[in-house]
């Protein structure tokens, strides 16, 4: 477990490092490559989808969320097929007071074993150890899961000429000290040309719980978000997560907002 010293450091240095690769200049070859704008999203709010990252390439992403939560993301294309990520955060990190690291940096590897054609879907098998939001250290879990291992399909189609993706996937999350099943999650994104997008997942959340009344309250979370693709650098997102309210106590939908840096090496 890091010391509180380290823990800042790694974070401060993730950040910086990320403005410095954007400052490096792009090969002559750089425009027969994808752009930003026109890439299938890696993630839609918490799911994953079977889009990845072109082979060089990489992209940071932080992501805020309640009670002065962030995690940091770094992921990176090593080929046209397989990502890696490191993420790192806490809560009460933005606010006053001392802030509630998580206890332990995550990692996340991403293998597709089918490109998308015009029959059949992309598919993809990963692993990703991150969650979200407060870390219960008796259950060993994150308020919301993370995957763990995972498989998911993508398929994307033109809709009156406006492109949509569809999403859906199963994942065994090792945080299961206080249920062992496995889920099951869907989704879309969709893509306007104005450089505006939207983004839909449900969990099912049947690793969730709810007999004990701690979490899960057996609706499943339904997320959505609104993206504004700036450049083809730069993508910015707000999410309103459990729509459902699927958690006890909770009267209000989460607020998160979701910054993506995005580049190639």
């Amino acid at each position: 477990m890091f010391e509180k010293t380290g823990k800042i450091t790694l974070l401060i240095v993730l950040i910086f490092a990320s403005f410095a690769w954007g400052q490096k200049v792009e090969k002559q070859n750089r425009t027969t490559t994808p752009e930003f704008t026109f890439m299938q999203p890696r993630k839609l709010v918490d799911a994953p989808t079977a889009g990845l990252l072109p082979r060089g390439s990489f992209d940071f992403d932080i992501k805020i969320y309640p009670k002065g939560g962030a995690i940091t993301t770094l992921d990176i294309g090593i080929t046209n097929r397989l990502m890696i990520a490191i993420s790192f955060g806490g809560e009460n990190i933005i606010g006053e007071g001392e802030a509630n690291w998580n206890p332990d940096m995550e990692f996340a590897v991403k293998y597709r074993l089918i490109h998308e054609s015009y029959a059949l879907p992309a598919f993809v098998v990963g692993y990703d150890g991150q969650g979200y939001g407060a870390y219960n250290d008796s259950l060993k879990r994150y308020t919301y899961k993370s995957k763990g291992f995972y498989a998911v399909l993508s398929k994307n189609y033109l809709v009156a000429e406006v492109p949509v993706g569809l999403h859906g996937g199963i994942n065994y999350s090792l945080e299961k000290k206080d249920d062992k099943n496995a889920d099951i999650f869907v989704g879309a994104d969709v893509r306007f040309t104005d450089g505006w997008g939207l983004v839909l997942e449900y969990d099912l959340a049947t690793n969730d719980d709810y007999s004990h009344n701690l979490y899960g309250q057996g609706y499943g979370y339904l997320n959505g978000g609104i993206q504004w693709i700036f450049s083809n650098k730069l993508s910015l997102e707000f999410d309103l997560k459990n729509i459902f309210k699927n958690r006890k106590g909770v009267s209000t939908l989460d607020r998160e907002f979701r910054i993506i840096f995005f580049d190639f090496f």
